[in-house]
């Protein structure tokens, strides 16, 4: 069983910057992909980024591409959301998510594993 855990959360102002971090409890070929779903309140899950452990190949949502990167430590076992130009509609939890796969469309549906969440708040 893949356990993603996150850090980095917090509250920021809008424009401001935050990174969030992600690492998980085995890397086998169930946590090929990595990335990242967010929640804003009263609104449904929206996948934000994932990226394929090892390799350039990361996707986006439209919503965040030029603003958010996804990235990971030489090793492949950290993975990084760098988010900047924050506005106060990127507020919500944050759910770092893996499983064997990567897709273009970021679904809920293709993502076995999911952390607890990390909430970010960005305030106008």
């Amino acid at each position: 069983q893949v356990q993603p855990v996150e850090s980095g959360g917090g509250s920021v102002q809008a424009g401001g910057s935050l990174r969030l971090s992600c690492t998980a409890s085995e890397y086998t070929y169930r946590s090929n992909c990595m990335g990242w779903f967010r929640q804003a309140p009263g609104k449904e899950r929206e996948g934000v980024a994932t990226i394929y452990r090892g390799s350039a190949v990361t996707y986006y949502a439209d919503t965040v591409k030029g603003r958010f990167t996804i990235s990971q430590d030489n090793a492949a076992t950290t993975v990084y959301l760098q988010m900047s130009a924050l506005k106060p509609e990127d507020t919500g939890m944050y759910y770092c998510v893996a499983d064997s796969q990567c897709y273009a469309e970021i679904r809920e549906i293709d993502f076995r594993y999911w952390g607890q969440g990390t909430q970010v708040t960005v305030s106008s």
